[in-house]
């Protein structure tokens, strides 16, 4: 392998950082040199087809080329090389530091305004920040001096470049600049003399649906990048939010709510009645609070996005939950359950008939936990049937009713005609009246196989919630099987991961006992590029599983008394949420902050 001695951005020098970093080997490294030229023809005819008429400086380099490749790590066969991994090492090696963009960190500003997109997606450069007379750049080639003094020329700035993978830049090159675009275009069009301030006071300048949609292209752009970005940064929910001066776009990711973008009021309107048309909502209606549906796709995948509008004080308010079939229907092994408590739920499921309870607030995972089991237990000689306010996702393996209480089509009246229906396997989506319980206890016993959910706290107070709701006793003893009680928490990032240790009486003042005496080993995420600094990324589910055992039936009567079930539940195994969390902390999946927000002591 020959090097080149004053290029370090040549093909043969990245190699061979590469193969001394053990990443790849000698041998391979030498037979991607001697096929490079056809290799790259044909990434080249990749990335013309991506990006038609856009010209990049060194389009495809041997990164591009390695990483199309998909081959196994040198130093570790089990992981494949990737094109981060390779700029990490090869940062590292340079001299330069890496930077895992964080697109939520970035102004939108700085980004489009400091250099042209042309010149920025030529050059492979984008604006990350400033620092006290320097302009950060990104790139992959931090090598282009003459660029680079171009840039300082025109800003008055020091460049200071730091290295980032070359797909992050063309991604973010084109979507901020494109959004930015459509929004500076649709606020100018939208921008005149009406002053609104939403649904205080307004004076607005009113135009028909046509001349919004048909002529603004900028809009439907603008939408459709908030959709594509909630995606690549696994948000679940979007919040489109309006204040006196401007619009607030914030996203909801591993629970937790993040600022996004903060948009000129004037196409806040717009805005939302894009998403209205998209949901099939009325969108002259803006008094009262609507609901819809939008279905789209996210890579091979579709996705239903729920939306919900509600006037607020400076106009219309706008919710999407993203309902992504990836995360509503999941291997029931990978939702959180330990190898026990997968087991005692696994029996529960497969009863011929009764009735198995799903509790917990909104938001905590109930309904993935239940299309997951509809999906693991589902066959083509099942006839299963759900009934929900509303359908969150569409699978075309169910049967499926949605609720509409306009027309008296509610969870009791569906309930009493679906078992003329045939089915085997019953959801209710929720358990929420006496009528509806009645309904689901009697098709219990008749056969089916009930799943449903309830709002309680625990497991337990799910029996004396259904006395409340007017079940009588002794249906409850002859048609429930179980109930599980769960709730999510964040789990600690793989990327970032550290071990510490703290005392166990740190522990118990902070309310925590954790079992153990002494020091206890725990895990935290120092916070990196990968997990937006949070030290999480993703979640997992914590349960607490009653299983209806003959014990628990002698104490279920109309004066329960609740503490005596929830006492005899934990003689006969029964974890609570609490003792579940405290499990996946002391397995390094969570950290104690988690423990200690979501449960509390005895739940």
């Amino acid at each position: 392998m020959v090097l080149e001695s004053n290029n370090p951005y040549a093909d043969e020098n990245i190699c061979y950082v590469l193969v001394e970093s053990g990443l790849l080997a000698i041998e391979q490294a030498e037979q991607i040199i001697r096929k490079k030229s056809g290799l790259k023809k044909t990434l080249q005819n990749r990335l013309l087809s991506l990006y038609p008429g856009v010209k990049v400086v060194n389009s495809v380099s041997i990164i591009d080329i390695i990483a199309s490749l998909h081959i196994n790590r040198a130093d570790n066969p089990a992981l494949k090389l990737d094109e981060e991994t390779m700029f990490r090492y090869l940062a590292k090696k340079w001299g330069y530091p890496y930077k895992k963009i964080n697109p939520l960190e970035l102004d939108l500003n700085l980004v489009t305004t400091t250099i042209p997109r042309s010149f920025a997606m030529k050059h492979l450069i984008l604006p990350i920040g400033t620092d006290v007379g320097k302009l950060i750049v990104a790139t992959p080639n931090p090598f282009n001096v003459e660029i680079m003094d171009d840039i300082s020329r025109v800003t008055h700035l020091k460049v200071v470049p730091v290295i980032s993978s070359k797909s992050d830049v063309i991604r973010l090159i084109n979507e901020f600049f494109g959004f930015k675009r459509s929004i500076a275009e649709a606020e100018q069009y939208f921008s005149g003399s009406s002053v609104d301030l939403g649904n205080l006071e307004q004076y607005v300048r009113v135009k028909s649906a046509d001349e919004i949609f048909s002529h603004d292209q900028h809009i439907v752009n603008a939408v459709n990048h908030l959709f594509s970005y909630a995606f690549d940064q696994r948000a679940s929910d979007i919040h489109i939010e309006p204040k006196r001066d401007s619009s607030l776009v914030r996203m909801r990711i591993d629970g937790v709510l993040h600022t996004v973008y903060k948009l000129p009021k004037s196409v806040h309107s717009a805005i939302v009645s894009r998403i209205k048309i998209l949901s099939r909502l009325d969108m002259t209606e803006k008094r009262k609070p609507q609901d819809g549906r939008i279905k789209t796709a996210k890579a091979d995948v579709e996705v239903e996005i729920r939306v919900s509008t509600i006037p607020v004080a400076f106009g219309e308010k706008v919710v999407m939950r993203v309902m992504d079939p990836d995360i509503l229907f999941q291997d029931l092994e990978n939702l959180g359950f330990s190898s026990t408590e997968l087991l005692r739920y696994n029996q529960f499921i497969r009863m011929p008939h009764g009735i198995v309870l799903v509790t917990g607030p909104t938001g905590s995972g109930k309904s993935t936990t239940l299309y997951s089991t509809l999906r693991d237990i589902s066959t083509p000689e099942l006839n299963i049937t759900t009934v929900e306010d509303p359908i969150e996702m569409i699978n075309e393996d169910f049967n499926q009713i949605a609720v509409q209480p306009a027309i008296n089509i509610t969870f009791g009246t569906i309930l009493r005609n679906i078992l003329r229906q045939d089915p085997d396997i019953i959801m209710i989506g929720e358990m929420r009246d006496l009528e509806t319980a009645e309904n689901a206890v009697q098709a219990a016993l008749t056969g089916h196989l009930v799943l449903s959910t309830l709002h309680t706290n625990d497991a337990p107070t799910s029996i004396t919630r259904l006395l409340d709701l007017g079940v009588p006793a002794f249906l409850i003893q002859s048609t429930l099987i179980g109930v599980i009680a769960q709730r999510l928490v964040r789990k600690i990032c793989k990327y970032c991961k550290e071990e510490f240790v703290m005392s166990s009486n740190e522990l118990i003042n902070m309310g925590l006992n954790v079992g153990k005496n002494g020091s206890v080993k725990l895990w935290r995420g120092k916070g990196c590029q990968m997990c937006r600094g949070t030290g999480y990324h993703g979640r997992t589910g914590v349960f607490e599983i009653l299983q209806f055992t003959e014990g628990i039936k002698r104490l279920t009567k109309s004066d329960a008394d609740l503490e005596a079930i929830r006492q005899k539940a934990r003689e006969e195994g029964m974890a609570s949420l609490r003792e579940s969390a405290v499990s996946k902390l002391l397995s390094g999946k969570t950290t104690y902050q988690e423990v200690l927000r979501v449960t509390w002591e005895g739940v």
